[in-house]
């Protein structure tokens, strides 16, 4: 199947999406956790991933669907197109910021990576695109940034990774120009993506990554999981988005 027919349709779905986010921000929300107390889930995660899920099975009946609060086909199993979904990414800051919160599908074709997008809901820029087209932010295209060192930039991070000191993580902090926090894996992605920050790391699930991925990559960044296992799996890993700079010289900060 074309790209540009499945683009257009998701283009249509993810500007719907931010449309009903928004509009949920004068409803009360129905708000549960998940894992543990700061892992939330709302009505509105799951209403907008039914609301993907439906119009992507509508559309490309063949299609297999790994998404964050419902269905978990396995990219392994698909010989068509395969969708990843992470309705709201950033939940916690959707409750209580109404800001700094994201929306992302990623597209493979014979588990292929094809196309990835992350919707910035409350500013409204869609980051899309693929290996085949470049990046963008709606209709403006991405140069890849610049292969910054570690301390020529700021880097995204996890709180639990330098609480916890993983992986060496307050000496690679030290490292750097500075520590972000944004508390959305889309979020992080796009500012890496921009060259705002030089790179990201936490613990991620498929659907937190898998659209980013598509994009780093394609502007010539890096993602691998911290350890250096695969990622392309889809699985739940601590994975790193860096220039290629700032990867090798956290590396070596690890086995330091």
């Amino acid at each position: 199947m074309h790209w540009e027919k499945i683009d257009e349709k998701i283009k249509l779905l993810m500007f719907e999406a931010r449309k009903m986010a928004l509009e949920s921000f004068d409803t009360k929300l129905n708000i549960k956790t998940k894992s543990n107390r700061n892992d939330l889930v709302t009505n509105m995660d799951k209403t907008i991933e039914k609301f993907y899920i439906d119009n992507i099975k509508e559309n490309f009946p063949n299609a297999k669907i790994m998404g964050e609060e419902s269905e978990k086909d396995q990219l392994k199993n698909s010989k068509d197109l395969f969708f990843v979904i992470d309705p709201i990414d950033g939940t916690m800051n959707f409750v209580k910021e109404k800001n700094h919160f994201a929306s992302m599908i990623a597209v493979y074709d014979h588990q292929k990576p094809i196309l990835g997008y992350i919707m910035d809901m409350c500013n409204g820029k869609l980051y899309w695109g693929g290996p085949n087209i470049g990046v963008f932010e709606n209709y403006k295209k991405l140069e890849a940034p610049r292969n910054s060192k570690l301390e020529d930039g700021l880097l995204g991070m996890g709180l639990p990774m330098i609480l916890n000191d993983e992986f060496n993580m307050k000496e690679i902090a030290k490292q750097t120009s500075g520590i972000r926090m944004y508390g959305s894996a889309g979020i992080e992605f796009i500012h890496v993506l921009k060259g705002e920050t030089i790179g990201y790391v936490s613990k991620l699930h498929a659907w937190d990554y898998a659209a980013g991925k598509i994009l780093a990559e394609t502007l010539n960044l890096t993602v691998d999981a911290i350890d250096g296992s695969d990622i392309n799996v889809l699985s739940s890993k601590i994975v790193l988005v860096a220039t290629k700079s700032a990867q090798a010289q956290i590396n070596q900060l690890i086995h330091a």
